[in-house]
């Protein structure tokens, strides 16, 4: 596996390239600009809200009369520290909310990028059709609404972890982790689309090759450190490297193989 999230990690470097190359900024940056708008409004109203909801939340347990009351520093520690988790918690839950609506939304860029990735890689043209373009999307929204919909619930079950003083503390990295290996599962799928896999058998083949969607949303997330630029960069990135990694392990073949197979059978 860490041989996969390797190959995931330099395809991002080998995207950067890619794009230069072949010119196609007009589709990285328009979309990216109205991710990085999206994004930053969105994660100040959440932290506001959160805020408020957090403490709402103490009072009316009453966990925060009592931590007022505590005398024992090394408590009132624990317990602030025990906040500080669940807000990374939500925050992670509310930017997977986000970043799959922004998925479903952009599902026509996304299956295009990934098409014309292959394309130049593979030197042959995918004629045209309005109907698998469609198919396109539609997988794409599916797998989105799969994956965001299994991600709630490990995400409730690790939010439900983190008011355990010590179990919670490794909760984010859990968290993090699973939103990498989600992220990395969608963008990759436009691959596995395209050559008409089935969404079980992308689930299988995904299984099989988790460093590949790992390392994907690892470099994507990174990418967010870097303020806007990384944010504008992220999502298409993501996809064409995603399309890149696949190609550079040499699992694309695999792909095909097995829709021959499923076709044959």
């Amino acid at each position: 596996m860490l041989k996969e999230i390797v190959i995931a990690i330099q395809s991002y470097f080998q995207a950067h390239r890619f794009i230069n190359k072949h010119r196609l900024w007009k589709w990285i940056l328009i979309p990216g600009i109205i991710y990085a708008i999206l994004f930053f409004a969105g994660i100040y109203l959440f932290w506001i809200s959160s805020n408020h909801a957090i403490d709402y939340l103490f009072s009316i347990t009453g966990a925060k009369a009592w931590m007022q009351a505590l005398q024992d520093g090394w408590l009132r520690f624990l317990f602030i520290f025990g906040q500080v988790i669940l807000h990374m918690i939500l925050l992670l839950f509310y930017f997977s909310l986000f970043k799959y609506l922004f998925l479903i939304l952009g599902s026509p860029l996304f299956a295009y990028l990934s098409e014309k990735t292959e394309s130049i890689l593979e030197e042959k043209e995918y004629p045209f059709s309005f109907s698998q373009f469609l198919k396109d999307i539609a997988r794409g929204i599916k797998i989105a609404l799969r994956n965001s919909l299994w991600q709630t619930v490990y995400t409730v079950s690790l939010l439900i972890l983190s008011f355990i003083p010590l179990a919670g503390s490794v909760t984010p990295v859990v968290g993090l982790f699973t939103e990498c290996y989600y992220l990395g599962f969608s963008m990759l799928d436009y691959t596995f689309e395209r050559n008409n896999l089935s969404a079980s058998q992308s689930i299988a083949f995904i299984g099989r090759h988790k460093g590949l969607a790992i390392g994907n949303g690892i470099v994507f997330y990174l990418m967010h450190l870097v303020f806007f630029v990384g944010w504008v960069l992220a999502p298409s990135y993501a996809v064409i490297a995603a399309t890149l990694s696949l190609h550079n392990s040499g699992l694309s073949s695999d792909t095909q193989n097995l829709n021959l197979h499923k076709i044959n059978s």
